[in-house]
């Protein structure tokens, strides 16, 4: 009795094209279906836009300083005008002082609205600190100032001061984060690979550096660094005390990943074949794992985002006049000023969504790095 031999389908179009995908695709069409990390990803690359083309988007210069508008309100956007359409536009605010407390009110003149224009002529400034320029994306022109989220005690755009603020807060995340990945991916790779003492070693200076509590000991070495340093120092000098501090996490992960990968047969392999050791790590191990990797540096950002702003705010970071959102946010220490001004705490929904949107973007990258996981 034969048996014919049962014909075999051909895979589907759709079966196909899963097949024969990549890794790197594969991951992509699962991080697409997060649709929280997917918009967390275009808001964070629009906050990085901003944080590049500062100086073009904000409305005035940020340092420029005007008595008449201390603390002045915020300036509510309207699209009527006596009950007719407008473009949109905002009312100037008139300043008014109590002859007996001195406190300072503010009312809007609604017989002469201001319109909000595109590409006005405002403040001069350098794009990116050589380009000299005077077109803002925003603004009313002819001199006028546009208080979007209000004025500081020294009248001070909010606004144009926390677009400033993104470049430093973002940057300094991003910069301490590499830095961060490179010490740890070294370190963690030399500790996993080689194991015996050099292991033993690594991972009780770890362990001494985890056990110091965090802030602390982030505040014994901001102190340290002298007064009388510029700006510029001060920041690279906060990027490698962050860094020097975050890269600890990070190498654990790297070497519990090396463990895992050292004894595969690829890597074996170019061991047999003669091929360098750190070229083993770096070339057949680290991408291994690199999609977790990925991962994990994402989710350390809003930690030094976080930790700048922390710093700045007990003033042992950066300091005036250098712009960040925890520099911005010292003047909220006083809390009369917070009570009667409360725009003063502008910078911390920029500080919260950031931070959680930073924290979405991880969770869908978490999930896509197994894209064969259901």
């Amino acid at each position: 009795m034969s048996v014919e031999p049962t014909a075999i389908a051909p895979p589907e179009k759709g079966e196909e094209k899963l097949y024969l995908a990549s890794q790197w695709r594969l991951m992509w069409w699962k991080f697409q279906d997060h649709k929280l990390a997917v918009f967390a990803l275009y808001v964070v690359l629009a906050l990085y836009l901003v944080a590049i083309f500062c100086e073009f988007l904000s409305p005035s210069d940020p340092n420029k300083r005007d008595a008449k508008h201390s603390f002045a309100k915020p300036q509510r956007v309207r699209v009527f005008h006596d009950g007719k359409p407008h473009r949109p536009f905002v009312y100037p605010l008139v300043q008014h002082i109590d002859e007996v407390t001195l406190a300072r009110t503010y009312t809007e003149d609604k017989t002469e609205p201001q319109s909000i224009r595109l590409l006005p002529k405002g403040d001069p400034y350098r794009m990116w600190g050589f380009i000299p320029l005077e077109r803002h994306a925003i603004g009313l022109g002819d001199g006028k100032r546009l208080y979007l989220m209000g004025a500081d005690r020294l009248g001070r755009d909010l606004f144009s001061r926390i677009l400033w603020g993104t470049r430093i807060s973002l940057s300094i995340g991003l910069c301490g984060v590499t830095l961060s990945l490179i010490l740890g991916v070294v370190i963690g790779g030399i500790s996993g690979y080689y194991g015996g003492i050099i292991d033993t070693l690594i991972q009780r200076l770890i362990e001494i550096l985890r056990s110091f509590p965090t802030i602390p000991l982030w505040m014994a070495l901001s102190a340290a660094m002298p007064a009388t340093w510029s700006q510029i120092r001060v920041y690279f000098c906060m990027t490698i005390i962050l860094a020097g501090i975050g890269w600890v996490g990070l190498a654990r992960v790297v070497r519990g990943k090396i463990l895992a990968l050292r004894e595969e047969d690829y890597a074996m392999a170019a061991r047999v074949a003669g091929v360098g050791e750190f070229s083993i790590i770096m070339r057949h191990l680290i991408p291994g794992f690199l999609s977790h990797l990925i991962v994990t540096v994402t989710l350390a950002i809003p930690g030094m985002i976080l930790a700048e702003t922390s710093l700045s705010f007990l003033r042992l970071g950066l300091r005036p006049p250098t712009i960040s959102w925890g520099v911005l946010l010292q003047a909220t220490m006083n809390f009369r000023a917070v009570n009667l001004y409360p725009w003063l705490l502008f910078p911390v929904l920029f500080v919260i969504v950031t931070v959680l949107m930073f924290n979405f973007l991880g969770d869908g990258l978490r999930d896509a790095a197994d894209p064969y996981s259901h």
